[in-house]
């Protein structure tokens, strides 16, 4: 194919992705989880102007600011919410398509510059081509456009910083300056939205400098001056929200969500209701608890949540606060045996992913060969090693990965040159070959989109969001007479940490938690459960007006005494037991 077919075929690749994109949105299934509510939380109170209460260590607030701005465009309420949020996702997806496209401009204008006499194997239109087609794949397996995560827009935004990096290497003069800048301001909104992107921007300045001297022969004086650009851009942006968590917690502070992932998987420190007392769950940290979760009973543990105004589910919503002053010691055991995970982790990624690596295996055994010196791969490879390392050094889930994951692909594809001799023939097999790759994840959007939606038919699910589970039990506890704002208790893992969105829909707050870490048969866990009437007298001391739990409904019978009484919110597996003075409840 010609250079002008391919564009051809790039701008219908570019067309198809509207319609596609907004039909997979629009029937992708429920897959909210606890990081999402925190967020949806973090949103109303930046839509209520409560920005001191919007300060959270863990939490970055970009992504609740773009919850927030959906809310006020879309006019939601907590019953309809979601809806908006899956339309952000989509521009967010846009955002990413954007991204991919700059990072290629970056990649090929670089390559023009340091090795014009190389002749790949993909113009920059097929590379861009090719690029698309991976980010569908990763947004059908990890990135879904219904998750309310922060992940994606992550994603776009690293992929046009690194992007704007190799536009600053490509030029010279006054423009290499203002990307340089561009640069520095999209990796402090990548800051706004993870803690991450802090260290990631430093890496940025750092290849900036050493690539701007090493290969692109700039003055030194030069390359600072430009690093320097980018590193106050950045300061403009991210430096007002460091200041106010370094005010917040006394102490010079970016984020804790690294550190706090580091304790918790690497040190093996208790990640939920950890107290004073537990040396035994500390693991290698040390632990001087400045904000416990008040405890009310051991046996079974109690625990209330009431110091913090904020938060559907205040454990989750922000856990530096209830983490605060925990310190990781090094163990280089542990750290040993988590990498020994995380490489476990690496390669099932990468049996999850095989068909880029069989793509460039085909063209390297038929028409091209990998351009080991090409200097212009090196930033976005390297700094794609970079962040996949730092992230197995502690953990490594799909999604923080894959924006990795296309830096080093990308940059590696961009690498592949012609073989010689080229017959005619070989010509067209790059084309071919590459086009049948990208049009394949469109067929197979398509096709998961479809199955989604002829299930959620047959279920009756519509729209995809409307979670039954969820907003039946949210609708159960309206029935039971609970307003918005009212106070209620948890009880096992499902409802209280897996799965408490119905919280979020009914409008009530979780203020306290009867501790049940095993989630299958609550039932025979009550049966069994000591003290039983006073865990429940303790969490009507607080205040609580019901607590909900979630149950296998065939266990709801007689033959366990301990669930007489507890009211099945519609036909969920959620039930809710009343705490009023009234209540009956077996002893």
């Amino acid at each position: 194919m010609n250079a002008s077919a391919i564009r051809k075929v790039l701008w219908i690749y570019l067309l198809l992705l509207v319609p596609l994109a907004l039909f997979s949105a629009r029937y992708d299934a429920y897959a909210i989880d606890g990081d999402a509510v925190a967020y949806m939380d973090l949103a109303d109170l930046i839509r209520g102007h409560n920005l001191h209460a919007a300060v959270n260590g863990y939490w970055h607030p970009l992504y609740p600011a773009l919850l927030a701005a959906a809310q006020t465009v879309f006019q939601t309420n907590r019953w309809n919410e979601l809806g908006a949020y899956y339309v952000l996702n989509v521009a967010i997806f846009f955002l990413e398509v954007g991204s991919i496209l700059l990072l290629v401009h970056g990649l090929v204008r670089l390559r023009r510059r340091l090795d014009p006499a190389m002749e790949s194997l993909f113009s920059g239109d097929l590379l861009a081509l090719f690029s698309l087609s991976l980010l569908v794949i990763a947004t059908t397996r990890e990135l879904s456009l219904g998750k309310v995560r922060t992940d994606s827009l992550l994603q776009a935004l690293i992929l046009s910083g690194v992007g704007l990096l190799l536009e600053a290497l490509a030029v010279e003069g006054s423009a290499a300056f203002v990307y340089a800048g561009l640069m520095g301001l999209t990796l402090g909104f990548a800051y706004l939205t993870k803690s991450f992107a802090f260290l990631l921007a430093l890496l940025c300045a750092a290849a900036l400098v050493s690539f701007s001297v090493l290969v692109c022969k700039r003055r030194i004086p030069t390359a600072l001056a430009q690093s320097i650009v980018a590193l106050v851009a950045f300061g403009v942006v991210a430096g007002p929200y460091i200041a106010a968590l370094s005010r917040q917690h006394q102490r010079f502070d970016f984020g804790d969500s690294g550190s706090l992932n580091y304790i918790w998987y690497v040190s093996g420190t208790e990640k939920m209701h950890l107290q004073q007392r537990m040396t035994g769950s500390f693991g290698s940290a040390t632990v001087e608890l400045k904000h416990p979760e008040q405890e009310l009973m051991r046996t079974p543990g109690v625990y209330s949540y009431t110091q913090m105004q904020h938060g559907t589910y205040p454990p989750w919503f922000d856990p530096t606060y209830w983490n605060d002053h925990i310190t990781a010691k090094f163990s280089l055991s542990r750290l040993i045996a988590r990498d020994e995970r995380n490489v476990v982790l690496i390669f099932r990624y990468l049996l999850n992913h095989p068909e880029p690596l069989l793509l460039l295996l085909v063209l390297l055994l038929t028409c091209g060969r990998i351009h080991w010196l090409g200097r212009y791969a090196w930033p976005a490879s390297g700094l794609g090693i970079l962040i996949w390392g730092i992230y197995s050094l502690v953990n490594v889930e799909e999604r923080y990965v894959t924006a990795a994951y296309l830096l080093i692909l990308i940059a590696l594809f961009a690498a592949v040159e012609k073989q010689r001799p080229h017959d005619g023939t070989l010509k067209l097999v790059p084309s071919a070959i590459m086009l049948l790759f990208a049009l394949l994840p469109l067929g197979a959007m398509t096709r998961q989109a479809a199955e989604n939606r002829r299930q959620l038919s047959i279920v009756g699910q519509v729209p995809a969001w409307r979670d039954a589970q969820i907003f039946g039990a949210a609708e159960g506890l309206r029935t039971m007479g609970l307003q918005p704002g009212d106070s209620i208790a948890c009880i096992g893992t499902i409802a209280c940490v897996n799965d408490f969105y119905w919280a979020r829909v009914a409008g009530v707050r979780i203020v306290d938690e009867i501790y049940a870490p095993e989630s299958k048969h609550l039932a025979m866990q009550l049966d069994t459960m000591a003290n039983r009437q006073l865990a429940y007298d303790a969490l009507r001391s607080q205040g609580a007006k019901v607590i909900v739990g979630a149950f296998d409904p065939g266990e709801m019978n007689n033959a366990h005494p301990a669930t007489e009484g507890w009211q099945r919110l519609g036909e969920t597996r959620y039930y809710a037991l009343r705490l009023s003075p009234k209540s009956q409840v077996m002893p």
